[in-house]
């Protein structure tokens, strides 16, 4: 009786320390305070401006353009009279075709504009989005997380304990744990 008991006694230890082991460490950080401290951050993002005003700039000076031209159709409308209906009417004519192309322009460099601004911030921000996750993830198994939640994109509302790791990574990537970010902490 006393073996069983004992036997017993040593399943229940055994059981309860699995228990103990089977406890996953969990961790919290915000990868948008990450990403924002990173020195390419700011770099790409200069650059995704610069590329902006350009494009801006561009499509700016078509619609003056168009603006121009069509002040000088209007202008030209009011100065038909009966004796010259037929001249200014096809001077018209070409005016609104030349306009209806410009217009055409414009909106296909709107397009172009649109796409190579997308193009570019997929360029220059998914190698710092995946050099931020592979510190994240280094950090995670260096210190042995189960889990680690990201509090920048609001897929936890809550939480009470846990460590954050943000400053971990931050460190990891030759960031300023203390470099001032855009973005707070959401709780």
């Amino acid at each position: 009786m006393r073996k069983l008991m004992n036997a017993f006694f040593v399943a229940g230890l055994l059981f309860t320390a699995n228990i103990a082991n089977a406890q996953q460490k969990l961790a919290h950080l915000n990868s948008a305070m990450i990403i924002e401290a990173m020195p390419e951050f700011k770099t790409g993002q200069t650059t995704l401006e610069a590329l902006t005003k350009t494009k801006q700039t561009e499509i700016e000076k078509m619609i003056a353009e168009y603006q121009t031209k069509m002040s000088a159709a209007e202008a030209k409308q009011k100065t038909m009279s009966e004796a010259n209906k037929e001249v200014i009417g096809k001077e018209l004519q070409g005016a609104g075709v030349e306009l209806q192309d410009l217009e055409k322009r414009i909106n296909d460099a709107k397009a172009k504009a649109q796409q190579e601004l997308e193009q570019k911030n997929t360029e220059v921000f998914n190698p710092i989005r995946i050099k931020a996750d592979a510190a994240i993830k280094a950090i995670s198994k260096e210190k042995g997380y189960a889990y680690v939640f990201d509090t920048a994109n609001s897929a936890m509302v809550y939480f009470d304990g846990g460590e954050d790791i943000t400053a971990l990574v931050k460190t990891k990537l030759g960031i300023s744990a203390t470099a001032p970010s855009a973005a707070a902490p959401k709780k």
